[in-house]
């Protein structure tokens, strides 16, 4: 006696979405990993010589110092009397 396969039809109309899905994740994944590359370029081609690595460095590090001057600026100031 030979087994009958049987395959729901939901299971069919779910691998549809599924695929849809994939594919659209596909395509956003594509588009943010051209976008990265092209932020890449930008960051080299303003002198950051690692590119990102070096403009987060950069950025954080400003940051940082911007911070230290405000608390500074808030630990100088004394109210009148």
């Amino acid at each position: 006696m030979s087994t009958i396969k049987y395959k729901p039809v939901g299971i069919k109309m779910k691998n549809k979405t599924l695929l849809k899905k994939i594919a659209r994740l596909e395509s956003m994944n594509d588009q943010i990993t051209a976008e990265l590359a092209f932020l890449e370029h930008l960051a080299k081609a303003l002198g950051f010589a690692e590119g990102l690595k070096t403009l987060k460095a950069a950025a954080i590090e400003m940051l940082e110092t911007d911070q230290k001057k405000e608390a500074k600026a808030e630990n100088d100031w004394e109210p009148n009397s």
